[in-house]
């Protein structure tokens, strides 16, 4: 049976294809948590007329999107970093302040991992607590702040969703800066939630030298293939990220894109109003027909807790079948085999995929 996550990531439409016999573009994806509104049709418009940029070269120092981040964020453009991803800022962190120890707390983004020890740094970690919807013990994450050089938190996290106070920021910070670690902050997710609950430490950042914020322009904004996110942080850690940067690491379609994309507040009102609206139905409707817990967490996606008559694995391949997409979870540490990730998308997308999982979980009860 081939492992559908065979790369660490959803979304893998090419493995997905060859594993359930149905074409990429028949594939209904709720394993990767992209916007369901698509990329903003300004956007693909001026990607369109932008083409003929090509021939040329991108700014390698990403001066306009820049400019346009620092106006809105409230932060000096010596303070950002504009990377190939959120993955790219990452991995820059990682090369530019070589922690020899990385602290993770669990489950969490695979991602931290796998680039911790690519670069050579120790991985070390705690496990969230469920019932606190997998934060950590706060004498656990003291303990593992003490222990290590760098540590790295998502939020909101992924694949929990969980998202933090503004005081658990605050104190981890703290603790951070009193020991000289490194906190690295993945808020890839943070967008998606209604304005009032996009709690950050982008207010207080001038206070923490050595807190970094990461973000996605990709997911928000539907572009994932061109590979987009900035990174936010003191002048004289952000200047030593870019020392390690490939220049025209980001390219000049990605840079045009996301100049227009940071104009487009109503598409972004819609999708948090959208993401609300189906977080909500999708929740009850998953509950409601398979039984399942849908584990507290915020943001796009769920992180659902299957009755013990389905496996994650069992689960993702009856919906392959039907050219339905999931997130296996089992590979995540401190979750277990029956644990699911769902993308929010619109309500016929949704409708869709409850439909098959009536289908699916009917026929598995009549079997039992």
């Amino acid at each position: 049976m081939a492992w559908i996550e065979q790369f660490g990531h959803g979304g893998d439409l090419l493995t997905a294809s060859a594993a359930f016999g149905v074409s990429p573009s028949e594939l209904l994806d709720f394993s990767a948590n992209i916007n369901p509104l698509g990329p903003p049709e300004q956007v693909i418009s001026y990607l369109h007329s932008s083409l003929s940029s090509i021939i040329h070269y991108p700014d390698p120092g990403h001066r306009k999107l820049k400019e346009r981040l620092a106006e809105r964020l409230g932060w000096s453009t010596e303070g950002i970093l504009v990377g190939n991803g959120a993955a790219e800022c990452m991995a820059l962190v990682l090369q530019a302040l070589e922690p020899k120890r990385v602290g993770l707390i669990y489950p969490c983004f695979s991602e931290y991992s796998q680039l911790s020890a690519q670069f050579g740094a120790e991985v070390t970690g705690i496990l969230g607590v469920a019932e606190n919807g997998f934060k950590p013990d706060p004498d656990e994450l003291g303990i593992l702040i003490n222990q290590t050089d760098l540590v790295f938190i998502g939020h909101p996290n992924n694949p929990t969703g969980i998202v933090y106070e503004v005081e658990e920021l605050l104190e981890m910070a703290r603790q951070a800066t009193e020991r000289g670690v490194f906190l690295v902050v993945d808020e890839a997710f943070l967008d998606f939630l209604p304005p009032e609950k996009q709690v950050t430490l982008l207010p207080t950042l001038h206070q923490f030298p050595k807190v970094i914020l990461i973000r996605s322009m990709t997911k928000l904004y539907a572009i994932p293939g061109l590979r987009l996110g900035f990174a936010i942080g003191h002048p004289e850690y952000i200047s030593a990220l870019r020392r390690k940067q490939v220049t025209w690491s980001v390219n000049s379609l990605a840079l045009a894109a996301g100049g227009l994309c940071l104009e487009q507040r109503e598409y972004e009102d819609a999708t948090r109003r959208l993401i609300q609206e189906e977080r909500s139905f999708l929740s009850e409707q998953v509950r409601e027909i398979l039984g399942a817990e849908v584990l507290p967490g915020e943001a796009n996606f769920l992180l659902v807790r299957l009755p013990s008559h389905w496996t994650a694995d069992d689960l993702q391949w009856a919906l392959g079948a039907k050219g339905i997409m999931i997130r296996n979870c089992s590979m995540y540490q401190g979750l277990t085999s029956r644990d699911i990730r769902l993308a929010v998308r619109t309500r016929a997308e949704n409708n869709r995929l409850l439909a098959a999982l009536r289908e699916v979980d009917q026929q598995r009860r009549s079997e039992g």
